[in-house]
Protein backbone atom coordinates (compact mmCIF):
# COMPACT_ATOMS: atom_id res chain seq x y z
CA UNK A 1 0.00 0.00 0.00
CA UNK A 2 1.05 3.56 -0.57
CA UNK A 3 2.55 5.66 2.18
CA UNK A 4 1.44 9.22 2.89
CA UNK A 5 2.52 11.47 0.04
CA UNK A 6 4.40 13.76 2.44
CA UNK A 7 5.86 11.97 5.44
CA UNK A 8 6.30 15.19 7.45
CA UNK A 9 2.65 16.17 7.06
CA UNK A 10 -0.32 14.55 8.73
CA UNK A 11 -2.50 12.80 6.15
CA UNK A 12 -5.26 15.19 5.10
CA UNK A 13 -7.12 12.41 3.30
CA UNK A 14 -7.69 8.86 4.49
CA UNK A 15 -8.25 6.40 1.65
CA UNK A 16 -9.61 3.15 2.99
CA UNK A 17 -10.88 0.07 1.24
CA UNK A 18 -12.61 -3.09 2.32
CA UNK A 19 -10.05 -5.50 0.91
CA UNK A 20 -6.68 -5.60 -0.83
CA UNK A 21 -8.42 -6.54 -4.08
CA UNK A 22 -9.84 -3.00 -4.19
CA UNK A 23 -6.32 -1.54 -4.52
CA UNK A 24 -6.19 -2.00 -8.30
CA UNK A 25 -9.05 0.50 -8.52
CA UNK A 26 -8.21 2.71 -5.54
CA UNK A 27 -4.60 3.23 -6.59
CA UNK A 28 -6.09 5.81 -8.96
CA UNK A 29 -7.23 7.87 -5.97
CA UNK A 30 -3.76 7.49 -4.47
CA UNK A 31 -2.08 8.56 -7.72
CA UNK A 32 -4.39 11.57 -8.12
CA UNK A 33 -3.83 12.78 -4.57
CA UNK A 34 -0.07 12.28 -4.98
CA UNK A 35 -0.03 14.25 -8.24
CA UNK A 36 -1.50 17.22 -6.35
CA UNK A 37 0.92 16.78 -3.45
CA UNK A 38 -1.87 16.04 -0.97
CA UNK A 39 -0.72 14.17 2.15
CA UNK A 40 -2.78 11.01 2.49
CA UNK A 41 -2.65 7.43 3.61
CA UNK A 42 -4.17 4.27 2.17
CA UNK A 43 -5.35 1.44 4.40
CA UNK A 44 -7.34 -1.80 4.18
CA UNK A 45 -10.05 -2.33 6.79
CA UNK A 46 -13.45 -3.93 6.62
CA UNK A 47 -16.75 -2.74 8.06
CA UNK A 48 -17.69 -6.40 8.56
CA UNK A 49 -14.41 -8.21 9.31
CA UNK A 50 -12.63 -5.49 11.34
CA UNK A 51 -15.42 -3.25 12.71
CA UNK A 52 -13.47 -2.25 15.84
CA UNK A 53 -10.50 -1.14 13.71
CA UNK A 54 -12.77 0.97 11.47
CA UNK A 55 -14.41 2.57 14.50
CA UNK A 56 -11.08 3.34 16.17
CA UNK A 57 -9.38 4.60 13.00
CA UNK A 58 -12.23 6.83 11.84
CA UNK A 59 -13.05 7.97 15.37
CA UNK A 60 -9.51 9.33 15.70
CA UNK A 61 -9.11 10.65 12.15
CA UNK A 62 -9.99 14.26 12.91
CA UNK A 63 -7.55 14.40 15.84
CA UNK A 64 -4.80 13.11 13.50
CA UNK A 65 -5.47 16.00 11.10
CA UNK A 66 -7.50 14.10 8.53
CA UNK A 67 -10.07 16.32 6.80
CA UNK A 68 -11.67 13.99 4.24
CA UNK A 69 -12.29 10.23 4.17
CA UNK A 70 -12.55 8.22 0.94
CA UNK A 71 -14.04 4.77 1.57
CA UNK A 72 -14.32 2.06 -1.07
CA UNK A 73 -16.04 -1.29 -0.83
CA UNK A 74 -17.87 -3.81 -2.95
CA UNK A 75 -20.90 -5.99 -2.43
CA UNK A 76 -22.76 -4.84 0.67
CA UNK A 77 -20.45 -1.77 0.62
CA UNK A 78 -21.20 -0.53 4.12
CA UNK A 79 -17.68 0.83 4.71
CA UNK A 80 -18.49 4.43 3.75
CA UNK A 81 -21.68 4.41 5.80
CA UNK A 82 -19.96 2.95 8.84
CA UNK A 83 -17.25 5.59 8.51
CA UNK A 84 -19.85 8.36 8.27
CA UNK A 85 -21.50 7.04 11.43
CA UNK A 86 -18.22 7.55 13.34
CA UNK A 87 -17.25 11.06 12.17
CA UNK A 88 -18.54 14.41 11.02
CA UNK A 89 -15.73 14.64 8.44
CA UNK A 90 -16.84 14.47 4.79
CA UNK A 91 -16.98 10.84 3.68
CA UNK A 92 -16.79 10.05 -0.03
CA UNK A 93 -17.89 6.57 -1.05
CA UNK A 94 -16.50 4.69 -4.04
CA UNK A 95 -18.52 1.61 -5.01
CA UNK A 96 -16.37 -1.26 -6.31
CA UNK A 97 -17.23 -3.57 -9.16
CA UNK A 98 -18.59 -6.80 -7.75
CA UNK A 99 -20.71 -9.81 -8.59
CA UNK A 100 -23.52 -7.55 -9.82
CA UNK A 101 -21.12 -5.31 -11.81
CA UNK A 102 -21.06 -2.85 -8.91
CA UNK A 103 -24.77 -2.05 -8.91
CA UNK A 104 -25.13 -3.65 -5.47
CA UNK A 105 -22.18 -1.60 -4.20
CA UNK A 106 -23.58 1.59 -5.70
CA UNK A 107 -27.01 1.14 -4.17
CA UNK A 108 -25.59 0.23 -0.76
CA UNK A 109 -23.38 3.32 -0.77
CA UNK A 110 -25.85 5.85 -2.16
CA UNK A 111 -28.89 4.79 -0.11
CA UNK A 112 -27.82 6.22 3.25
CA UNK A 113 -30.56 7.21 5.67
CA UNK A 114 -31.24 10.92 6.05
CA UNK A 115 -28.91 12.45 8.61
CA UNK A 116 -25.78 10.40 7.84
CA UNK A 117 -24.51 11.67 4.48
CA UNK A 118 -22.06 9.90 2.21
CA UNK A 119 -21.04 11.57 -1.04
CA UNK A 120 -21.21 8.74 -3.55
CA UNK A 121 -19.07 8.65 -6.69
CA UNK A 122 -19.13 6.45 -9.77
CA UNK A 123 -18.42 2.73 -9.69
CA UNK A 124 -14.78 1.79 -10.14
CA UNK A 125 -11.81 3.72 -11.52
CA UNK A 126 -13.71 6.88 -12.49
CA UNK A 127 -15.15 7.00 -8.98
CA UNK A 128 -11.70 6.58 -7.42
CA UNK A 129 -10.24 9.43 -9.49
CA UNK A 130 -13.24 11.68 -8.90
CA UNK A 131 -13.29 10.97 -5.16
CA UNK A 132 -9.69 12.18 -5.01
CA UNK A 133 -10.53 15.27 -7.08
CA UNK A 134 -13.55 16.01 -4.89
CA UNK A 135 -11.41 15.63 -1.76
CA UNK A 136 -8.91 18.05 -3.33
CA UNK A 137 -11.72 20.52 -4.07
CA UNK A 138 -12.89 20.31 -0.45
CA UNK A 139 -9.35 20.90 0.82
CA UNK A 140 -8.86 23.73 -1.69
CA UNK A 141 -11.55 25.79 0.04
CA UNK A 142 -8.96 26.75 2.66
CA UNK A 143 -5.77 26.25 0.62
CA UNK A 144 -5.31 28.77 -2.24
CA UNK A 145 -2.26 26.93 -3.61
CA UNK A 146 -4.30 23.75 -3.97
CA UNK A 147 -7.14 25.70 -5.61
CA UNK A 148 -4.65 26.97 -8.21
CA UNK A 149 -3.41 23.44 -8.89
CA UNK A 150 -7.01 22.31 -9.38
CA UNK A 151 -7.68 25.20 -11.78
CA UNK A 152 -4.54 24.31 -13.75
CA UNK A 153 -5.64 20.66 -13.90
CA UNK A 154 -9.04 21.68 -15.28
CA UNK A 155 -7.38 23.95 -17.86
CA UNK A 156 -5.15 21.06 -18.96
CA UNK A 157 -8.24 18.90 -19.43
CA UNK A 158 -9.86 21.65 -21.50
CA UNK A 159 -6.75 22.05 -23.68
CA UNK A 160 -6.63 18.29 -24.35
CA UNK A 161 -10.20 18.38 -25.65
CA UNK A 162 -9.64 21.53 -27.69
CA UNK A 163 -6.55 19.92 -29.26
CA UNK A 164 -8.48 16.81 -30.23
CA UNK A 165 -9.17 16.30 -33.91
CA UNK A 166 -11.01 13.55 -35.69
CA UNK A 167 -9.87 11.96 -38.93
Amino acid sequence: MAEPSNETAAPLVAVIMGSKSDWETMRHADETLSSFGVAHECRVMSAHRTPALVSEYIGGAEARGTEVVIAAAGGAAHLAGVCAAHTTLPVLGVPMKSVLQGLDSLLSTVQMPGGIPVGTLAIGEAGAKNAALLAIAILANSRPELREKLRAFRQEQEQKILATSLP
